[in-house]
């Protein structure tokens, strides 16, 4: 293929991902993409692979344990190179939420009674409650809150936020439940005159967008694999600077070791090992769609998730549009999808019917999308919805097609006149 191929080619995509062919899944709409995605063949094969030829400790003289860690060499690089980072600068833990933890723990001593973290009311529980459990050292938490009408935060609100005490910020690039795209660039320039380190949360932001990390201008970023197409890991990436400035949270003897300091559990082997099957399927989707190149990964990766948002926002606004002429649904968030503005990630909720409800009359049609408050809990509340019931939500990704969507609005119109 070649540049002529200007659209994304959703059926070579789906021939990727085994679950579009099982005969469990293969007739089902999937939509909770943002609970945690399908994984490619070249995941499963490297997952399977470890655990059926090497399944032992890595790092060890014989050849088997000599592999096992090879490919979790090669897992770090390619992560690595796909955020434009060095090896040194990434840890791969279990969950982006262990991660954010122990990365407080590491950040704690740089507090003094009285000085501020600013969280914000948006964001998942995981990059706000392990910030405001540092008060019971004398932190100061400083809530950066959403405006109430379109669930979105004013950066001039966080402006009168931050002076000469705030020493972190920690902000979502995308909520999942909000969907835009936080200007998480702005937020930096002003958390750094005041001295801050910023700690962004990419969890929502990840699948849809590939940073280069080092241009984001934050100090540490953190996504989940599980929802990028791989295994149940978190990525934690921070500048060498930032780093410098982390108390090593592991064991005494591994404090020189960069991909053990602040990962106390230890690397989980098979699971790091099958990630380099995410950028080798990004790379059969750039040879398929632009044919042999010499750009590095993280080029190649940025030029096929420009198909991608095209595709997702395609996908996004067919929902957006529905949603918008629907009097018996409330939107969250923007109503119009630009790429790279906001995710297809799309949440709402009815007036007279739970959302619980409008999940299970989905998944009596054959469509998974999940409901309740998604971790969101702060940012639900804020909005005046009941978190315990919270919204409905719609997560798409670049293996969704439009078929689906048409027929997700068929099924909404089905179960709103039953209503």
């Amino acid at each position: 293929m070649n540049d002529s191929k200007t659209s994304l080619d959703t059926d070579f995509v789906r021939s990727q991902f085994p679950a579009f062919q099982a005969e469990e899944s293969r007739d089902w709409i999937f939509f909770e993409n943002a609970g945690g995605a399908y994984v490619p063949a070249t995941v499963i094969e490297r997952l399977k692979r470890f655990f059926v030829a090497h399944k032992v400790q890595p790092y060890g003289s014989f050849a088997l344990s000599r592999i096992a860690g090879e490919e979790m060499d090669e897992s770090y690089r390619a992560i690595a190179e796909l955020l434009h980072a060095e090896v040194d600068e990434v840890t791969l833990g279990p969950s982006t939420t262990l991660n954010f933890y122990v990365l407080a723990q590491g950040l704690r001593h740089l507090l003094s009674p009285g000085d501020e973290i600013v969280v914000t009311n948006q964001d998942h529980e995981a990059n706000v409650g392990v910030w405001q459990r540092l008060s019971e050292f004398g932190a100061v938490i400083r809530e950066w809150r959403i405006q109430k009408e379109t669930g979105e935060l004013d950066i001039s609100d966080f402006e009168s936020l931050i002076g000469d005490r705030t020493k972190l910020v920690c902000c979502t690039l995308c909520s999942n439940v909000i969907g835009t795209h936080n200007d998480i660039g702005a937020v930096a320039e002003l958390a750094h005159q005041v001295g801050a380190l910023v700690v962004a949360d990419g969890v929502s932001y990840a699948p849809h967008v590939i940073p280069d990390v080092h241009k984001l201008g934050v100090d540490f970023y953190g996504y989940s694999t599980y929802k990028t197409f791989g295994t149940h890991q978190g990525v934690l990436w921070g500048s060498r600077s930032a780093l410098q400035q982390v108390k090593a949270q592991g064991h005494f003897f591994n404090q020189s070791e960069s991909r053990y300091r602040l990962n106390p559990t230890g690397p989980q082997h098979a699971e790091i090992a099958a990630l380099a099957g995410i950028t080798e399927y990004f790379d059969a989707l750039y040879q398929h769609h632009f044919g042999e190149s010499s750009e590095d990964r993280h080029d190649r990766a940025r030029k096929v998730f420009a198909l991608v948002a095209e595709h997702e926002a395609v996908l996004a606004n067919r929902l957006l549009a529905y949603l918008k002429e629907c009097p018996d649904l409330q939107l969250l968030g923007q109503d119009h999808a630009e790429p790279g503005g906001r995710a297809s990630t799309v949440a709402f909720y009815a007036a007279g019917i739970s959302s619980a409800k409008i999940e299970r009359g989905l998944a009596e049609r054959g469509i998974g999308v999940g409901s309740g408050n998604f971790y969101a809990h702060r940012c639900i509340e804020a909005l005046g919805i009941d978190p315990n019931d919270g919204v409905v939500r719609v997560s798409m990704v670049h293996y969704n097609t439009e078929d689906e969507v048409d027929r997700l609005l068929s099924a909404l119109d089905e179960i709103l006149v039953k209503a």
